[in-house]
């Protein structure tokens, strides 16, 4: 359940960008994870060349806070357009809150968030979504009042010049949505919201996709259908950064990876290093 109803057409950008949950959980537990099933790793560098001189995102020295609270502590992150990159860590390390200040949904933040070569670190939150950032919280934010359809195309199309996915490319992608898409949103399965969420960014033009836990709580057939979902959007040139505890989800799908403690990066390789890096992981995820 969330707070309010559908905004008005003229405020929808800003109140899409920062839903705010009630409190409550959604009663869904974690079941299983996905497994690679003949997945070549990628052979991406840790610290990758700049394609066309210009990342999709590049975080230097990020700081932010929560009132009082300093959260994090001097974030490094550069992600090249059309990469999967995954930021891993316990819970409590800083991963959300780094998601919400690229968005600028935390309190106080200093340091740089440079979308697509534009400076955002003093932009209001739907400035920045209308530079092409689609933003998928853990809480999913489905509107209890609408259909699933109703849902889908409430968020207006971004000014970004290119043209999101049409809802019958959403409904190819997802059929689960296509069958429910007059079921009202809050009766659809943990899963089917999970889809509905992310497809609601797709639908808008976003290219710079910010997806946080995707697959919590979720059984394992519908994170098979999330990780073929990436694999889709990353053949058709979106750039995706998960937030992922789910290692064994994360590791079939990414092209590089950040590990984050207490608020800072301890941690970055490319997916042809995983395995080698598999002791360090284990000592700081315990995977």
């Amino acid at each position: 359940m969330w707070e309010g109803d559908a905004p008005s057409a003229r405020k929808r950008s800003a109140a899409y960008a920062a839903w705010r949950p009630m409190h409550g959980g959604t009663g869904f537990v974690r079941a299983g994870f996905y497994r690679q099933r003949g997945t070549q790793w990628t052979t991406e560098m840790a610290n990758p060349p700049i394609k066309n001189g210009v990342p999709a995102l590049e975080i230097k020295n990020l700081e932010a806070w929560y009132g009082e609270s300093h959260v994090l502590h001097g974030v490094d992150i550069v992600v090249q357009p059309g990469e999967v990159v995954t930021l891993l860590g316990r819970n409590g390390a800083g991963r959300t809150t780094t998601m919400r200040a690229i968005m600028g949904l935390t309190g106080a933040r200093k340091g740089s968030v440079k979308i697509n070569g534009v400076e955002t670190v003093n932009m209001a939150t739907h400035r920045i979504a209308h530079l092409g950032v689609g933003y998928c919280p853990e809480e999913r934010g489905i509107f209890s009042s609408l259909s699933c359809e109703e849902n889908l195309l409430l968020p207006p199309a971004l000014k970004t010049g290119t043209p999101g996915m049409s809802v019958q490319e959403i409904y190819a992608m997802f059929p689960n949505l296509a069958e429910r898409k007059n079921s009202q949103g809050t009766r659809l399965s943990g899963g089917e919201q999970q889809m509905l969420a992310v497809a609601r960014i797709l639908r808008t033009g976003a290219n710079l996709l910010l997806l946080d836990e995707i697959s919590e709580g979720l059984a394992p057939v519908i994170v098979q259908a999330l990780a073929r979902m990436i694999k889709m959007l990353r053949e058709k040139g979106y750039t995706v950064v998960m937030v992922e505890q789910n290692f064994h989800f994360a590791a079939p799908l990414a092209d590089r990876f950040y590990v984050m403690e207490h608020g800072r990066i301890v941690e970055k390789f490319g997916a042809s290093e995983l395995k080698e890096k598999m002791p360090v992981l284990n000592e700081l995820l315990g995977v």
